[in-house]
């Protein structure tokens, strides 16, 4: 059977003038039962639905803030540092992507930026907007689960794992705010947080706020979303 290949968002270190990647992205998917593929960093509409047209889903990382200017609001002194070119460049893949109905999954970062996108808001900085007992930025080893999730029931989440609570890593100082009016939730944080949406509308398009990438060796739940992601990702 033809493995899916899977376009994976680059990471982006502004101060070296590098693109990188995590290891567990990667080698994530290949358990998964794809190849994954490093995109370039460009907003270039020809070299970007080119890549629409040829691979079979893509994956939306972490790293860097979501830009306010996305979800219409000023930055506050608490918002970290963003990447304007990711920004672009995740918008027209995205939009991209959704048209040609390409499997879409969304980590960390990549839950934000969805909800973001698709009309929602952020919280720029979870400490001093909302205060919480629960761990949402832990120490190494961050394949670690530091908190619980309950999964809300008849998503495509709880089809999926059979399960209503779930044990997660989690390492984010940005999380969903207004939820976007096109998105459905999966998950909540013990806490309130939305953790985990779906977009009714599209094939397959799911995000997630803590990290498969992490915990996929050690996790059956972790490795079982980045499995689905693959064979959706076949059809």
């Amino acid at each position: 059977m033809r493995k899916p290949v899977i376009g994976i968002v680059p990471l982006v270190d502004a101060e070296k003038e590098s693109y990188w990647m995590l290891p567990g992205y990667m080698k994530g998917i290949e358990q998964a039962g794809g190849i994954p593929v490093m995109l370039p960093l460009t907003s270039d509409p020809v070299i970007l639905q080119q890549l629409v047209d040829t691979l079979d889903g893509f994956l939306f990382t972490g790293g860097q803030d979501v830009a306010p200017a996305l979800y219409h609001e000023m930055p506050s002194e608490k918002c970290g540092e963003c990447c304007v070119e990711r920004d672009e460049m995740e918008a027209a893949l995205f939009w991209s992507a959704l048209k040609r109905d390409k499997p879409i999954l969304g980590i960390c970062r990549g839950i934000q930026f969805v909800n973001a996108v698709l009309g929602g808001t952020l919280y720029q900085d979870l400490p001093t907007e909302r205060p919480s007992d629960t761990e949402h930025h832990q120490n190494p080893p961050y394949d670690r689960p530091v908190h619980t999730v309950s999964v809300l029931p008849n998503t495509p989440l709880q089809k999926l794992l059979k399960k209503e609570k779930l044990f997660v890593n989690s390492y984010h100082h940005q999380a969903v705010k207004a939820l976007s009016p096109k998105l459905r939730p999966m998950a909540y944080s013990e806490d309130g947080l939305v953790e985990a949406v779906w977009l009714p509308t599209a094939r397959f398009v799911w995000a997630v706020q803590w990290h498969p990438e992490f915990s996929y060796e050690t996790d059956a739940d972790s490795a079982r979303i980045l499995e689905r992601f693959a064979e959706e990702s076949t059809m």
